[in-house]
């Protein structure tokens, strides 16, 4: 949907169960027509599409790609981002930071994503610009040293310049500006804004400038522009108020750092107040032990009343500490739908989102939109209603939002 002009906004259909390219087309077919109906039966409908490994081997076949073109037309609905960081299974089984592999300092994650870029370039309309979010580099506690950490680092600046190699031929090809959108995350090597622009100037532009002048023999301008054009950000509201930074900052020090922001993922993470008293406490333990599932990395960062940030791997190793913590605040990295702010005992950074998208109607921060609510299979009991009526209020919510300011 056009929310704006030139800027579109969808949700990601990895909240769709689905590994094989039959059923991700199968929930396709199902879920975005009737969705479509109710809320942009006049207009295209753009779709955030998630697809395994498993199932861009099977797309990427001409036949099943002709297939699928032909049903977009058919639907009047169209492809513009795609969700490229789960590489493997996401749901109905134990993901955790097996989200991250393999990471970028494989070949395999380089692959995958120039297949989807691939995919991507051939299913994406003229005159409009496509990208696919990706993961944050790795998982930073795979790493036990600096130094294996720096050639993490190493490995993965070179493979994202190879697929920066990628897009400029695609474009010199069909016209088309792709790019590959890095989605800093709790933990993630990359995961906040000092990471991501230190990442950029100690790493991605020196390495990759002069890898691309060796072997495309460009010039140093030249270089680093391409670069900057096919490698931005992926701005996830839930992850950046995780680590209590403000929108407006945020895209400040990006602009400053003349880095686009390629995608904004809109998501809210929980957030609770922790009290003094231990029976306060204990009723918080209660409240949110439903939510540490076994599926996902429920990442915890609390932060006490003079600004000090703590955080822990998961929810439940932050609620085996509550009881002696000296935070006063808990925000939590569990994706919930975004049209709510308050759940009784537990809030969301819902306010968030409402920056976000009033800072989007002032500048043009980023022409790609995506709610993503992925946990809707893992809510606890009473959250989880509906999925189609959940999209549709997500997606309802947010254009309503921005009609306000």
């Amino acid at each position: 949907m056009i929310v704006k002009e030139g800027t579109h906004l969808t949700y990601c259909t990895n909240i769709h169960p689905g590994e094989s390219w039959k059923e991700t087309f199968d929930n396709l077919k199902k879920y975005i027509p009737k969705i479509k109906e109710e809320l942009s039966s006049a207009q295209p409908f753009g779709i955030g599409l998630r697809l395994s490994n498993e199932a861009s081997l099977v797309l990427q076949k001409q036949e099943e790609l002709q297939m699928f073109k032909s049903w977009l037309e058919e639907n009047d609905c169209y492809v513009f981002t795609m969700n490229g960081f789960p590489y493997g299974g996401f749901h109905g089984q134990v993901v955790k930071d097996k989200v991250h592999d393999p990471d970028w300092t494989t070949k395999d994650r380089k692959d995958y994503t120039i297949r989807l870029f691939e995919i991507l370039a051939e299913l994406l309309p003229n005159q409009m610009e496509g990208g696919i979010s990706t993961s944050p580099l790795s998982y930073r506690f795979w790493f036990n040293t600096q130094h294996d950490l720096d050639r993490a680092i190493t490995k993965s600046t070179t493979h994202l310049v190879q697929v920066v190699t990628k897009l400029i031929e695609i474009r010199q090809k069909s016209g088309k500006v792709l790019h590959l959108d890095i989605e800093p995350e709790p933990d993630g090597i990359l995961e906040n804004t000092a990471e991501m622009l230190a990442y950029f100037q100690d790493w991605l532009i020196p390495m990759g400038t002069r890898d691309l002048m060796d072997s495309l023999q460009m010039s140093k301008q030249d270089a680093e522009s391409a670069i900057r054009e096919h490698i931005r950000l992926c701005y996830d509201v839930c992850h950046f108020a995780l680590v209590y930074e403000k929108p407006a900052e945020v895209f400040k020090a990006m602009e400053g750092a003349g880095i686009k922001i390629g995608k904004i993922q809109i998501s809210a993470a929980l957030k609770i107040n922790i009290p003094d008293s231990g029976s306060g406490r204990s009723l918080i333990k209660e409240t949110l032990s439903p939510f540490a599932e076994s599926t996902y990395l429920h990442q915890v960062i609390g932060r006490d009343q003079n600004g000090h940030i703590e955080s822990y791997r998961d929810l439940d190793q932050a609620l085996d500490l509550l009881s002696e913590t000296s935070q006063n605040e808990w925000r939590i990295h569990f994706h919930v739908p975004v049209f709510l702010s308050d759940y009784g005992k537990v809030s969301s950074t819902q306010s968030d989102i409402s920056e976000v998208l009033e800072l989007v109607q002032e500048k043009d921060v980023s022409k790609h939109l995506e709610v993503e609510t992925y946990t809707w299979d893992v809510l606890p009991e009473g959250m989880n209603i509906d999925i189609q009526r959940s999209i549709i209020r997500e997606l309802s919510w947010v254009t309503e939002n921005m009609k306000k300011k």
